[in-house]
């Protein structure tokens, strides 16, 4: 299973943050590898919402839906992505966030797959590898565009941490 995991300190509070990366409909504007996101089903408990929502990827002639349930942890600050169907074997992903400050905060990354078919793994494996490396660094930007740059108030010196690939 191939997985890639990262921490990133940036210049957003943490529910700004988790305001943007539970935004699921707005990943075709700016995710890598996102054509479309269709949400299926949104259901409320108490202060956790469950989303169910297929996204099409799509590279040159490659073109895969898969469908998924994001769990979206408001009290927690944290989103859990859960696979349900399309051309994984499997694949999971979770955001977590840390307020530093009120403008600061720690992003927590996690994303595992693996692909159903070995012959996609080696057709389009080394672009999923390239895309999902540049998820968190997508979503910082769009909070940049979204929030500000540096945030509703900037914090000098927050640093950040790049992505790591793990697994084969």
């Amino acid at each position: 299973m191939r997985e890639f995991k990262t921490r990133r300190r940036v210049r957003h509070s943490a529910a700004d943050m988790f305001a943007l990366v539970a935004d699921v409909e707005r990943y075709p504007e700016f995710v890598p590898l996102c054509e479309s996101l269709k949400v299926r089903d949104r259901k409320q408990e108490g202060d956790t919402e469950t989303v169910i929502a297929s996204m099409t990827v799509a590279y040159k002639v490659f073109r895969e839906t898969f469908t998924s349930r994001v769990t979206l942890d408001r009290p927690n600050l944290r989103i859990l992505v859960e696979y349900i169907d399309g051309p994984f074997k499997r694949m999971a992903n979770r955001w977590t966030f840390h307020a530093i400050d009120e403008s600061t905060c720690e992003v927590e990354f996690y994303l595992g797959y693996e692909l159903r078919s070995r012959t996609l793994q080696m057709v389009v494996g080394g672009v999923f590898d390239a895309a999902f490396s540049r998820f968190a660094q997508a979503f910082e930007r769009r909070a940049d565009a979204v929030y500000g740059r540096g945030g509703r108030s900037a914090v000098a010196g927050a640093g950040q941490a790049g992505f790591r690939r793990e697994g084969n």
